[in-house]
């Protein structure tokens, strides 16, 4: 199954200018990805539109598939495609600062903010909540409220919330920032993990996010994706430096990348 299928995909705020243009982007089940780019280059666009907040401009024929369906209403597609962004994160922040790990979790159920005064929740469904708890062994966040949370804890719990309906995929966006160091290597183990049970597919301009188990890459540079296919093809100083618009050189280590070298102009 293809969980999307972006055929001639353009999006902006009239005809005349468009934020992505031609976007074609083949994502198959099973497969781990990174959408890869520079702050501007159109990730958070591109991620709305997987999502089904934003769509694409009809000036232009196009195909926009996902999970092989045309459309979706937004509450079934998330039962499909558990997402994880930083807007998500700060509504927690703020409009749900007193609710409890627990709480924050079983909320996927009926996508809120936490537990709602008319919310009733049937015995399997806070056994389905303390099963999914016991997986990622966040046991010591249950009782916690997002208000005592670190950025890496309540990250953890969202992403405990996104699993709530067994999506099949897993979107995230650029989930390590503001992390400090032990926190980011924690979450990055529990991205490994999830690689085992599910699709990720991860939205960033970290090259550090580019974990062993990701298999493909898709690069955005000049509004549109620039090159698209498997990691180890991909990631290259060359590419690297076309996508970020200054000259690098990338070293590899365990299937990991990073930056060696800025170079001069």
């Amino acid at each position: 199954m293809n969980i999307i299928e972006f055929e001639n995909v353009n999006i902006g705020y009239d005809y005349r200018y468009l934020v992505l243009k031609n976007i074609n982007l083949i994502i198959k089940e099973g497969e781990h990805w990174v959408i890869l780019g520079a702050n501007g280059s159109g990730k958070s666009t591109l991620l709305k539109l997987i999502s089904n907040d934003l769509y694409p401009n009809t000036h232009y024929t196009f195909k926009k598939k996902i999970f092989e369906q045309d459309t979706w209403d937004i509450f079934d597609l998330k039962k499909q495609l558990g997402i994880v962004t930083n807007d998500i994160q700060n509504d927690f922040v703020y409009n749900a600062r007193f609710a409890t790990g627990f709480e924050i979790i079983r909320s996927g159920l009926f996508a809120s903010l936490g537990k709602l005064q008319h919310h009733i929740y049937t015995k399997e469904q806070n056994e389905k909540t303390q099963n999914i708890i016991d997986y990622l062994e966040i046991d010591d966040l249950k009782e916690k409220k997002a208000s005592q949370m670190s950025t890496g804890q309540l990250r953890k719990c969202l992403i405990a919330r996104a699993l709530i309906h067994e999506p099949k995929a897993l979107l995230l966006d650029e989930p390590t920032t503001g992390l400090d160091i032990k926190a980011q290597k924690d979450f990055i183990q529990l991205i490994k993990k999830l690689t085992q049970k599910l699709s990720i597919i991860i939205i960033t301009h970290h090259l550090d996010e580019i974990i062993e188990e990701i298999s493909h890459v898709a690069l955005i540079a000049k509004n549109c994706i620039y090159k698209q296919g498997l990691k180890e093809e991909l990631i290259t100083s060359e590419n690297i430096s076309d996508v970020f618009d200054i000259s690098v050189e990338i070293e590899q280590k365990k299937g990991t990348y990073s930056i060696s070298k800025i170079k001069e102009d």
